[in-house]
């Protein structure tokens, strides 16, 4: 299954597998929209580490991440746990 793309106002749904190789088409449906961007995760059904690491950085700037399953919310915790014990320099 690939990932699935809906825009509509200011909200973008994802649906399907978020995996690295779709951070670029994702990045570009945010810019498109006007602010503020909400990413609905509801049908998001896998996800990768940079898909992680990206939705932390989405929060970070102020969007919204609604419906996401408590495995990617859970996973996204952990990793920002890690990044504050281990920063990049």
């Amino acid at each position: 299954m690939t990932l699935r793309i809906e825009r509509s106002k200011g909200r973008i749904r994802l649906s399907g597998e978020f995996r690295v190789g779709q951070l670029d088409q994702v990045k570009t449906e945010i810019d498109r929209c006007k602010s503020p961007v909400v990413l609905d995760l509801e049908e998001l059904d896998l996800i990768d580490l940079e898909g992680v690491r990206f939705l932390n950085a989405c929060e970070a700037k102020g969007i919204s991440i609604l419906h996401c399953s408590p495995y990617i919310r859970e996973w996204m915790l952990q990793e920002r746990g890690r990044q504050k014990e281990h920063p990049e320099p």
